[in-house]
């Protein structure tokens, strides 16, 4: 079976489709969604440095953390609110770049267990308040980052 990363962004829409496969149960996938010790080991790039601020992963909670480039020290942040947290179902939430103000998308995330249990099929949606906003988002590399951060979570659901 495939663990393949895609990520769909059709011309003209707010909207950002993703599917990624993994070879673990729908709650490991999800304790390091919402485990604020896991995130940093597998969310973004390897080379970058990952700070969490805050991460409160519940219904009504909210996060915000830095990615840290340890070559040149630049910073990325991150922040937004949990609207729905349903443990090893769905995850709902608002997502904001620093880098981007003024341009938050609604993220919906859910896992799908596969085949006896042991697999399971993440699927989510991006929606953001205007084209523009989501084309900005889809040439910042975020493509590539979302990939490389699945892949390190399927090193992490693993043990």
């Amino acid at each position: 079976m495939t663990n393949t990363f895609t990520l769909v962004a059709e011309p003209g829409s707010q909207n950002m489709y993703f599917t990624r496969e993994f070879d673990a149960p729908a709650h490991r996938v999800f304790r390091a969604h919402i485990d604020p010790q896991l995130v940093p080991r597998w969310l973004g790039p390897r080379i970058l440095e990952m700070v969490i601020d805050h991460f409160d992963a519940r219904t009504g909670g909210s996060y915000r953390y830095r990615h840290i480039d340890p070559e040149n020290k630049e910073e990325y942040g991150f922040f937004g609110s949990f609207h729905e947290v349903v443990p090893d179902k769905r995850i709902v939430q608002t997502f904001e770049f620093a880098g981007m103000p003024g341009c938050p998308a609604i993220e919906m995330m859910t896992l799908e267990e596969l085949d006896d249990g042991g697999r399971c099929l993440l699927r989510g949606t991006s929606t953001y308040l205007s084209v523009d906003g989501r084309d900005g988002m889809v040439n910042s590399e975020m493509e590539s980052g979302m990939a490389e951060g699945y892949e390190r979570l399927d090193e992490i659901v693993q043990t």
